[in-house]
């Protein structure tokens, strides 16, 4: 039976991950990673390469052992979106930056100011604030001497497959957050390269599908990682798109929604979609031939990790003593508030506004007095509640672009693991919630890519048919659409009103866009 590994550099950690051809998962390691600030220059986040480069190194070392006499058929590899690596004209690595990287103020300030963000949205479907542009800019005008030795920039993706000894190239999926493809054309846009003031040779690096064979396993990366010299290596691509895949929304009309740390959510298109308001983000799917609308919660999960790290420190001990999630413990602590969560308002992410993208400080609005109704408790479920509620507005507007609203959606990643949260976000957009059963959804995508590229799969779709399964189905009680509706009226005006504090600097925002 064939396997595949995948390799994923996530914003806080890499993996690798080893998968047979149905996707059962045969073996992972990872490793915790952070990036650096630059003193003296705020915002900045460095990609330490050659650090990271050893942690990765060291991942798929302990896969290999973990799994000995496995024959790897093929390897992609995921990275987070919008960190890029800037290479030399021989190819070798200049620069690096997450894509938490939030140096580049000034020049999105600038770039706005030429009044180039209509056409570069248009065009691209992305904005300034975390495209490729304004950083490239940055570097040109705050360490000249590197940027004249600059000359092709690709996704971290792509540099583990450099690493591994694939050419230097790039996928639409990821390399589209650049900011500086064509949506229609799905490649390079030479002339919003040249208009944003950049190297002409930026447009140059060469751009492939995901699930294309581009390269094999150099005997130089064999000998440091473990792996067989002459391993294909297929092109993989951007978290949220190979996540898309690994649950199976491949097909236009396809909504998939990811419980992180930000909540994703993903709807599919068989042509670009387009909205007038630049609110909603245009990205290319790693499955040739579709797009996606793609809109994000923000700090959806680490909001509900900070409470229960800050208000249920006894409970988490409790639960773990006794070898419990202290989520699970949570959910059915929460259980018992009554929907609305008795009227209590959570402000913490806004919807998408892409081209404002501000959120307001975090606050509880409405809180009462009464212990009987407004407890830890309440606060909890209405930070679930809230999130739901979030999601519809996103949804909402991306519906508003074309296409209407999702009739099921594909609930992934740790929110899906928990009971009440699938069954609030179900109500709460009165849509069913398909749960699949693996839970690595990035990783089985790039799997998934590796398996197409040498052919063990035929297709995308012919690749789920065998690798993705669901384990059940969360349906929405009707009697409860009406409440969370009024829900969402509440918290859209709240909202507005804390959004305004923020912005006159009264309030401090919880997260703002560079230039926003």
């Amino acid at each position: 039976m064939a396997a595949f590994m995948a390799l994923d550099a996530g914003t806080g950690s890499c993996r690798a991950v080893l998968f047979d051809e149905t996707g059962r998962q045969l073996a992972i390691a990872g490793r915790e990673w952070t990036h650096k600030s630059i003193p003296g220059v705020p915002g900045s986040m460095e990609f330490d390469s050659e650090a990271n480069w050893g942690l990765i190194v060291d991942c798929i070392r302990e896969v290999l052992a973990k799994a000995p006499g496995v024959k790897i058929d093929a390897i992609a590899s995921t990275s987070m979106r919008e960190g890029i690596v800037v290479y030399g004209k021989q190819g070798e690595e200049l620069w690096a930056c997450a894509n938490v990287d939030a140096r580049a103020i000034a020049e999105v300030h600038s770039l706005r100011g030429k009044g180039l963000e209509p056409r570069f949205y248009a065009a691209s479907g992305q904005t300034f604030a975390l495209g490729a542009a304004p950083r490239l800019l940055w570097l040109k005008r705050n360490a000249p001497e590197l940027y004249s030795r600059a000359h092709s920039v690709a996704m971290l993706s792509d540099w583990i497959a450099a690493r591994l000894g694939a050419p230097i190239a790039v996928d639409r999926s990821n390399g589209g957050t650049t900011g500086l493809f064509d949506l229609k054309t799905r490649t390079w846009s030479p002339s919003l390269v040249s208009d944003a003031g950049l190297l002409p040779s930026f447009a140059s690096t060469p751009v492939y599908e995901s699930g294309e064979r581009f390269g094999e396993v150099s005997p130089a990366a064999a000998r440091q990682t473990g792996l067989a010299a002459g391993t294909p290596i297929v092109m993989g691509g951007g978290d949220a798109q190979l996540g898309a895949v690994g649950v199976g929304a491949v097909q236009p009309g396809d909504a998939a929604i990811f419980g992180g740390t930000f909540w994703q959510q993903e709807v599919n298109f068989g042509s670009p979609p387009s909205d007038p308001e630049s609110r909603i983000r245009i990205n290319f799917h790693s499955v040739p031939g579709q797009w996606q609308a793609e809109t994000i919660v923000f700090f959806a999960g680490l909001a509900v990790r900070w409470m229960r790290d800050a208000f249920f420190p006894d409970v988490k001990r409790e639960a773990i003593a006794k070898g419990l999630d202290p989520y699970a413990v949570l959910e059915e602590m929460a259980a018992n508030v009554p929907a609305g969560s008795n009227g209590v308002v959570p402000v913490f992410s806004d919807a998408m506004n892409y081209s404002h993208w501000i959120n307001a400080a975090p606050t509880f609005a409405n809180l009462s007095i009464d212990p009987e109704k407004c407890d830890r408790v309440t606060l909890y479920r209405s930070l679930l509640e809230n999130t739901a509620v979030v999601v519809r507005a996103n949804l909402e507007r991306i519906a508003a672009m074309g296409g209407g609203f999702p009739k099921s959606a594909i609930l992934a990643n740790g929110a899906s693991k928990g009971k009440l949260w699938p069954q609030i976000v179900a109500d709460a957009l009165g849509i069913p919630l398909h749960i699949p059963v693996i839970k690595e959804a990035t990783a089985l995508g790039a799997s998934i890519c590796a398996g197409v590229g040498v052919g063990v799969y035929a297709s995308f779709p012919a690749a789920i048919e065998k690798t993705v399964a669901f384990e059940r189905v969360v349906d929405p009680r009707p009697e409860y659409l009406a409440l969370y509706a009024d829900v969402k009226e509440r918290w859209t005006k709240v909202y507005g009103a804390q959004l305004e504090l923020a912005r006159g600097g009264v309030t401090e925002s919880m997260w703002r866009a560079p230039g926003d």
